[in-house]
């Protein structure tokens, strides 16, 4: 696999790099912004940074963790683990300083952790969608649970289909089921083009339902600004 996004934000680290990093669907392109999504430092102070780290205890799992830019604060306090499936990735994690970085398929966690291994984690970065469907969902969910203990809390992300401004969305794919809609492109780097990505995006109604019978509950939801269909959820163990 060529990996065009994992390469694209490994040399941006590296200050190599001479192309931008493009999200395509057919004739549509949108630069990626690789600096401000995985590189601005993540800030505990603000609302936004209170709300994520008052979820948080260790240890914590961080599922596609980027370039490493929520572990590298929350390892100071937790032990922490950064997983993603790019090997590119996983280099820039451990280089900028993050102990415990590993090449982990987030759909693979019962494989790769022993049960009840920890206590919180985070799937920041919109790739919940790449469960593809509400069955899908809850098996990663029912994955997650095996892997976080009794008390664990977990917060994930997406798009809201049912917000006005979702379909601006690049790739969105409108789905008559009301809460569900799809996303589909490319990345393309230095003429490398990327596997089809398929996304499925759920409003928070849809999320809350996928947790029944998962060990899950939907503890709480938090709206970017009134502009984007962008959200993050809370998750809970069930008492």
């Amino acid at each position: 696999m060529t990996d065009p996004f994992g390469r694209a934000v490994a040399d941006h680290y590296h200050d190599r790099r001479t192309a931008p990093l493009t999200v395509r669907d057919g004739d549509a392109t949108r630069d990626h912004p690789i600096e401000s999504f995985y590189f601005e430092p993540f800030d505990t102070e603000s609302e936004a940074g209170r709300w994520l780290s008052s979820w948080v205890r260790g240890p914590l799992l961080d599922v596609g963790a980027g370039a490493g830019r929520h572990a590298l604060v929350f390892q100071a306090d937790v032990e922490t683990v950064a997983i993603d499936v790019s090997d590119a990735l996983v280099a820039v994690i451990r280089d900028r300083g993050v102990r415990d970085a590993r090449a982990v398929d987030m759909f693979s966690l019962r494989e790769a952790f022993d049960r009840d291994r920890f206590g919180s984690a985070l799937a920041v970065g919109t790739q919940l969608g790449l469960a593809g469907s509400m069955q899908g969902l809850r098996r990663w969910l029912g994955d997650l649970a095996f892997a976080t203990d009794a008390e664990a809390t977990a917060v994930v992300d997406s798009y809201d289909p049912s917000h006005e401004a979702s379909d601006d969305l690049l790739g969105y794919r409108p789905d008559p089921t009301r809460g569900l809609a799809g996303r589909v492109f490319h990345f393309v780097y230095e003429g490398a083009v990327s596997e089809t990505l398929c996304f499925r995006l759920f409003s928070p109604g849809r999320l809350r339902e996928a947790t029944v019978g998962t060990g899950w509950t939907l503890a709480d939801v938090r709206r970017s600004d009134a502009g984007t269909a962008y959200y993050r959820a809370a998750l809970a163990k069930r008492g």
